[in-house]
């Protein structure tokens, strides 16, 4: 997910090849350590394996709570910017809407499910919001159209082509994800994985409802 190059406060982050290295070190050694440790880990521990000093780190993301929304969003954001991301801006040029689609949800449902890590942060988000509630709000504050422009810009696009009829884009996009990504994520908190058939029934069916509750109505004479 490409960085927005600003810290929470409003602060420009470092910039050029050498900070986005750091960057990259900081999010992968935070990912491990969240994972391992929980929110509680400490940002000296992050800092020492990511090998950078605790100022870098709060030079890049401004707040441990910035950094572990940042990898979040990252484990969700990065199957979907290589997969979905990419096929669904290209859906104005697909002929055949309801199979573009389907390929690309299988795509991005196959890269959530064979990394398993990408659940299991959402569920350490989940295990700490009784001790750290302004996780939840930075999370929530985050919406869907503000995370992924290029799907917003791609529904909007097959609005403006008469193709699609969505009056909320924000509310639409919500709704494909809690269609085709939701359901592994409440069954991974179960610690249970849905198998392969039912995903596949969830694929064709999730997008089945999605473009059947979106085409345009023909016009009542």
């Amino acid at each position: 997910m490409p960085s927005t190059n600003a810290t929470p406060a409003g602060k420009r982050a470092p910039a050029g090849p050498r900070a986005e290295a750091k960057r990259q070190a900081i999010l992968k050694a935070a990912r491990e350590l969240f994972l391992q440790e929980g929110f509680e880990v400490s940002v000296d521990a992050i800092a020492a394996a990511a090998g950078v000093s605790k100022v870098t780190v709060y030079n890049h993301f401004g707040s441990k709570e910035a950094l572990f929304i940042e990898v979040v969003k990252n484990s969700l954001d990065g199957p979907l910017e290589s997969t979905l991301g990419t096929a669904i801006d290209r859906l104005s040029d697909a002929d055949d809407l309801r199979k573009a689609l389907t390929a690309a949800a299988r795509s991005w449902v196959h890269d959530l499910r064979a990394n398993p890590d990408n659940l299991a942060l959402h569920n350490v988000v989940a295990r700490e919001l009784h001790r750290f509630p302004e996780l939840g709000a930075v999370w929530q504050h985050a919406g869907p159209q503000s995370h992924h422009p290029a799907v917003a810009d791609a529904l909007q696009r097959l609005v403006d082509q008469g193709r699609l009829d969505i009056p909320d884009i924000e509310t639409a996009i919500l709704q494909l994800y809690s269609l085709l990504f939701f359901p592994h994520l409440v069954s991974s908190t179960y610690g249970t994985a849905l198998d392969d058939d039912l995903t596949e029934r969830l694929i064709t069916g999730g997008v089945d409802m999605f473009l059947g509750h979106y085409r345009p109505r023909p016009a009542e004479l």
